[in-house]
C-alpha cells in the first residue's frame, strides 16, 4: 500500500503537534489521479489470484473495474458485500502477504497494483456520501441470537445475521465495540476515528443491540445465553495476555504492549501520555512492531524491539519489521529475557543469547544487560476456557468444524478464539460469515 511514510520527528521533547503529526494516517488516501493509474493497470484475470488470496474472497478484478469506470458506488457495494469491514481491512491487514503478492503483475512489472490502497478509495466514498446502507434486513424470522464479542468476528457475524432477518444482542466486555480494531492496531492504521465510524455504519442494517461491559463469566454465562436464545456466537477473541514468567515482572514500568496500545486509541491528546525514554518491548509479532513504533512516535529516545529467535521466525510482516527500522527502532534478534532489574521500577533487563540446535531454540549461556525504564510485553495471547462451559479446545483454541460450530449443539465460534488462519481482522470477518451461515442453517434445522 506505497511507500513507509517518514514521520516529522522522534525523540525527546516532541510538542503537542509534533506526536498528532506522528500519529496521522500511515497510508493518506489515493488521489484521483493515482486512482486511474492504479485501476488501469489491472488485467482483469479469469480466476484471479488476488481473489483466493484474500480470506473474505473479495471480488477485486470487478470492484477495480467498477472503479476504472467511475462505478466507485458499485464498487464499495461489491467490496462489503464479501466484507463488511472493508475499509479497516484496506487500511491494517498486511495485503503485501495477501492479494497484493499474488497480483499477477509481480511477474511481469515487479510492482503490485494497490488494491488495498483502492479498495480504500471505494469503501470512504461510499460512508463520506452518507448513503442508505447497502443491504436491507430480511423479513423478521423471531429469533434471538447472542454474540460474546463485539469485535470484527461478531460484528460480522451480527451483521450478516440481521440481513437475513434474525435479531441480535452483543455481549461486551469493553466500553466500546471494535474489539481490537478499536483498542490493538496502532493509532496511526486508524486514524481519525475510522473504527467507530465503521461499526456505526455496520449497525445502520438495524436488528442489532450492544450490551456494554457484560463479560462472559463475569457477567454472563454460557449456560444461561444458551437457555436465554435461540443460538450462540463466541467471538470474544483470546482476551489473556501471556506473561514473561521471570522476576521482576510486576515491578512498576513494565506493561503489557496491548494495554500500552489501547491507552493511546482512547488517549485524544497523546502528548499527555506517560511514556519512558529508554524502552524495551520484547516480542516478534504485529503487535511488537504497533508498541515499538508507536513508542517512538511518542517521543521516546530510545525504543529496542528484542526477539529470542531470527527475523525469519517472527510474526510480524517484513513490511512491519522495515516500518519499525526507518522510525528508528532498534531490532535485536537471538536474545530471550531471563530477568528484569530494579528496585520496585524497572531499570534494565538481562538477556541470554539464543541458538537453534535441530530445530529447537535453546540458551548459549552468554548474558548481556540492556537498559530500560519501561518494559512492553508482547508475546501472545491466551484464551480462559474457565467460562467456556465444557466447550472442546485443542492448543488453546476453540474447536469448530466446517460451519463454525462448537462442540455444543447451536453453539459457535470465530475470530482470534478459534484456529482458522492468521489472526487477522479479515479472517476473523470471515470467521463471523461462515458462522452467520451455520448459524441460518441451524435454525432453519439443517
Amino acid at each position: 500500500m506505497g511507500e513507509h511514510p517518514q514521520i516529522s520527528k522522534t525523540g525527546e521533547n516532541l510538542t503537542r503537534d509534533e506526536i498528532a503529526a506522528n500519529f496521522d494516517d500511515l497510508h493518506p488516501p489515493l488521489n484521483l489521479a493515482q486512482v486511474r493509474v492504479q485501476s488501469s493497470r489491472c488485467l482483469f484475470c479469469h480466476d484471479a489470484p488476488c481473489v483466493t488470496a484474500c480470506p473474505t474472497s473479495i471480488d477485486i478484478p470487478k470492484f477495480i473495474r467498477q472503479i476504472a469506470t467511475e462505478n466507485v458506488t458499485g464498487a464499495a457495494r461489491t467490496i462489503l458485500s464479501a466484507n463488511i469491514m472493508g475499509g479497516t481491512c484496506a487500511r491494517a491487514c498486511p495485503t503485501e502477504i495477501l492479494c497484493e503478492q499474488k497480483c499477477v503483475l509481480n511477474v511481469g512489472e515487479d510492482e503490485p497494483i494497490e488494491i488495498g490502497a483502492l479498495q480504500r478509495h471505494a469503501v470512504d466514498h461510499f460512508m463520506a456520501e452518507g448513503r442508505a446502507h447497502p443491504f436491507v434486513r430480511a423479513a423478521a424470522t423471531g429469533k434471538k441470537i447472542a454474540i460474546l464479542g463485539a469485535g470484527p468476528a461478531g460484528l460480522a457475524c451480527a451483521h450478516a445475521l440481521a440481513i437475513l432477518g434474525h435479531d441480535v444482542e452483543i455481549f461486551e466486555a469493553r466500553k466500546k465495540p471494535g474489539g481490537l480494531n478499536e483498542y490493538g492496531l496502532a493509532a496511526y492504521k486508524m486514524a481519525n476515528d475510522f473504527a467507530a465510524q465503521e461499526t456505526a455504519f455496520i449497525l445502520e442494517i438495524g436488528g442489532i443491540t450492544i450490551h456494554y461491559e457484560k463479560a462472559l463469566g463475569r457477567d454472563v454465562t454460557l449456560g444461561d445465553l444458551r437457555a436465554q436464545f435461540d443460538a450462540v456466537f463466541i467471538g470474544h477473541g483470546l482476551g489473556h495476555s501471556n506473561q514473561l514468567g521471570i522476576d521482576g515482572e510486576d515491578q512498576d514500568g513494565v506493561l503489557d504492549a496491548l494495554e500500552f496500545i489501547a491507552q493511546l486509541r482512547q488517549t485524544d491528546d497523546k502528548s499527555k501520555i506517560k511514556i519512558g525514554q529508554n524502552i524495551i518491548v520484547i516480542g516478534g509479532g504485529n503487535t511488537a512492531i504497533d508498541a515499538a513504533v508507536q513508542a517512538k512516535r511518542l517521543g521516546a529516545n530510545h525504543v529496542a524491539l528484542v526477539y529470542r529467535r531470527g527475523a525469519s521466525q517472527m510474526g510480524a510482516t517484513d513490511w512491519e519489521q522495515d516500518l519499525a527500522r526507518i522510525n528508528g527502532v532498534a531490532v535485536h534478534l537471538w536474545a530471550k529475557p531471563l530477568r528484569l532489574n530494579g528496585e520496585g521500577q524497572v531499570q534494565s533487563v538481562t538477556f541470554e543469547t539464543t541458538r537453534l540446535e535441530n530445530g529447537k531454540l535453546v540458551g548459549t549461556g552468554n548474558t548481556h544487560e540492556a537498559q530500560a525504564d519501561m518494559v512492553l510485553k508482547a508475546v501472545g495471547q491466551f484464551l480462559d476456557d474457565d467460562a467456556l462451559g465444557g466447550l472442546q479446545t485443542e492448543r488453546g483454541k476453540i474447536l469448530v468444524d466446517q460451519y463454525g460450530q462448537t462442540s455444543l449443539p447451536g453453539t459457535f465460534a470465530g475470530g482470534d478464539c478459534i484456529a482458522s488462519g492468521e489472526d487477522l481482522t479479515v479472517q476473523a470477518v470471515e470467521d463471523g460469515k461462515v458462522a452467520a451461515a451455520g448459524i441460518h442453517a441451524f435454525l432453519g434445522g439443517k
